[in-house]
């Protein structure tokens, strides 16, 4: 048996019993509730996305009941989620979901990458957690836990898609089902033990197999990606904009958008990067909304 495959036993017997119980793993998920859970978790810890999860899944528990809603009522809700130009992209989602496929999100690959803003992580997620396939699910942390286990790498360096989808479809098992499961398995022990800072090697139970433990913890040589700050930027006033919108009841004028922040020149650029994302309409008077479908 390759070494690699010899992490496949111990990370679901760690997973058995350490999972979190999150509600997109309960039985009987709906597609659609992980489709929404995968697309809310992009960028935003668990902490963060379980309110938003819960109120978003109330509201609209099956694609149609969004593609009905307006769009600007997907960014409403979004709230303070971050990167709201996902609330948009799920309510595209949910309305080719209709239109195309009945209300039923499809089980197959090629469907849902042609379904807007699902991307090759998203759909794959989609395969492995609501439907039990085989499909190689990579993110930061199973990244991490594949660059640290089986190359010996303290950490994966800047991703590269057909690389690192190339890795852990190495590491799958045959079977669909037990596949889909380790795909879990793998990036909740990234999660919660193969962290990035401080990893709990004496937690992990793949220790004794760890390529990078056993070659004495090297430290990681390669290129890194750094993080992005957020205070002060056009991320931030874009947000404070958002946040006036949200917050009122109909159209807002432009003295309420220049109250959110000093500068009027960094204001300004973020305001009409909205514009162009879609995520604010102009209206004909002068005032400014969440968007609408007209």
């Amino acid at each position: 048996m390759p070494a690699s495959h010899q992490l496949v036993d111990p990370v679901l017997e760690w997973f058995a019993e350490h999972a979190r119980p999150l509600p997109w793993r309960r039985p009987g998920t709906s597609a659609w509730a992980v489709l929404v859970s995968e697309v809310m978790l992009q960028q935003t810890p668990v902490s963060r996305v379980l309110p938003a999860y819960r109120a978003w899944l109330d509201r609209w528990p099956e694609p149609a009941d969004l593609a009905a809603d307006q769009p600007g009522e997907a960014v409403r809700l979004w709230d303070r989620l971050g990167y709201p130009r996902r609330a948009l992209r799920l309510h595209a989602c949910a309305t080719a979901i209709t239109a195309q496929h009945g209300g039923r999100v499809p089980d197959e690959l090629a469907a849902l990458l042609a379904l807007p803003g699902v991307g090759a992580y998203t759909a794959r997620a989609v395969l492995a957690f609501a439907f039990g396939r085989r499909a190689a699910v990579v993110d930061v942390n199973v990244r991490r836990v594949v660059a640290r286990a089986v190359a010996g790498q303290g950490q994966p360096g800047p991703p590269a898609t057909a690389r690192d989808l190339a890795a852990m479809e190495r590491l799958l098992p045959a079977d669909e089902e037990t596949a889909a499961r380790f795909s879990a398995a793998v990036m909740e022990l990234g999660a919660l033990v193969c962290t990035a800072g401080q990893p709990a090697c004496t937690g992990c139970p793949v220790r004794t197999r760890c390529a990078w433990r056993l070659a004495g913890y090297p430290p990681y040589q390669g290129p890194v990606v750094r993080p992005q700050r957020y205070a002060g930027t056009d991320r931030q006033v874009r947000g404070l904009l958002m946040a006036v919108l949200r917050a009122a009841s109909g159209p807002v004028g432009q003295h309420s958008l220049d109250l959110a922040w000093p500068d009027a020149g960094q204001r300004q650029r973020a305001q009409d990067s909205l514009i162009a994302d879609g995520l604010i309409d102009p209206l004909p008077d002068g005032r400014f909304a969440l968007p609408s479908r007209a």
